[in-house]
């Protein structure tokens, strides 16, 4: 029997306006915006519907704008009677997929994502690290230069997207070295991103540190879906295993191509991209052409997504 599984997007979905619709035309988007804000005690709602951009794209703010688009988008699915079998969400986004699956409040994970978004930036000053995206590239190849580099300058592979596209990040100098040396190597593109600190790199372990005590002040619950975990790519339900992933996942690869890899061992073979963008769609089309992609941000995907779950069913 095949099976549902939502996948919450990360960092660099974000976009000014997004949420706007959904907040016009749905009960549940206002209460979720008004909790959003109020767990946060500034307006995350005027910052996705009007910006200013530079202020949405700051770490700590993107963070849990982008969770609460995404819950909402989840709530709205629910309310229409469509639910996962299975969850994950890609770094930020598996924060999502725990609201989803019962394990964390809502308002525990917005107030919880603006410290770690705020945790991460101040773990590496401004531009001192970087990231950058590297195409068409073995991801041992990718491994081994980059433990070359990193005897210099620290510097390693940080999310296996999807095959021929991995993300490394590290200290400026490693990251542009690495950069250098797989050009050589043979790589289709290696771009430099345009973010403020090299994620799920070792050099995050500052940040990991200081989330471990933050939730350690909240309380999560057993998952009530499988939830598989960005460091491990293992299917978890247990609150305690949980919780010592989100921990590692901070300054740990992310490894989606194996996630998704599991769901669809797991029996899922369509993936529903909850919130905003359409970054996991793409990825699910190099990972594995057999799985059917749907997606939810505004109301048109929203109203397509519900006329395919009209006629499958």
């Amino acid at each position: 029997m095949s099976k549902l599984a939502f996948v919450f997007p990360g960092q660099g979905a974000q976009k000014v306006g997004m949420g706007k619709d959904f907040y016009d035309r749905y009960d549940v988007a206002k209460r979720l915006f008004k909790e959003a804000d109020e767990a946060l005690g500034y307006s995350i709602m005027n910052m996705c519907f009007d910006g200013p951009e530079d202020d949405l794209k700051l770490t700590a703010n993107t963070q849990p704008a982008i969770l609460t688009m995404s819950v909402i988008a989840n709530e709205i699915l629910k309310e229409n009677g469509i639910q996962p079998e299975i969850t994950g969400g890609h770094s930020l986004g598996e924060y999502s997929a725990l609201v989803a699956a019962g394990v964390l409040n809502f308002k525990d994970a917005v107030a919880l994502v603006h410290k770690r978004g705020a945790f991460m930036q101040e773990a590496v000053p401004v531009g001192e690290g970087g990231m950058a995206a590297i195409i068409g590239v073995e991801r041992d190849r990718i491994v081994e230069i980059c433990a070359g580099v990193s005897a210099e300058s620290p510097v390693q592979a940080v999310n296996f997207n999807c095959p021929g596209q991995i993300v490394i990040a590290g200290a400026t100098a490693g990251v542009e070295k690495a950069v250098e040396l797989l050009k050589e190597a043979g790589a289709k593109k290696a771009v430099v991103l345009p973010v403020s600190a090299p994620f799920h790199s070792t050099l995050m372990k500052p940040a990991a540190e200081k989330l471990a005590v933050e939730l350690d002040k909240i309380t999560l619950s057993d998952a009530k879906i499988p939830v598989v975990a960005n460091v491990n790519a293992q299917i978890l339900t247990r609150a305690d295993e949980i919780k010592a992933s989100l921990v590692a996942q901070a300054a740990s690869p992310v490894l989606w191509e194996d996630c998704v890899a599991k769901m669809v061992e797991f029996g899922a073979d369509t993936l529903l991209e909850a919130g905003p963008g359409k970054t996991l769609c793409g990825f699910n089309r190099r990972i594995d052409k057999s799985i059917k992609s749907l997606n939810v941000e505004d109301e048109a995907s929203l109203e397509k997504t519900l006329d395919y779950f009209k006629e499958v069913r």
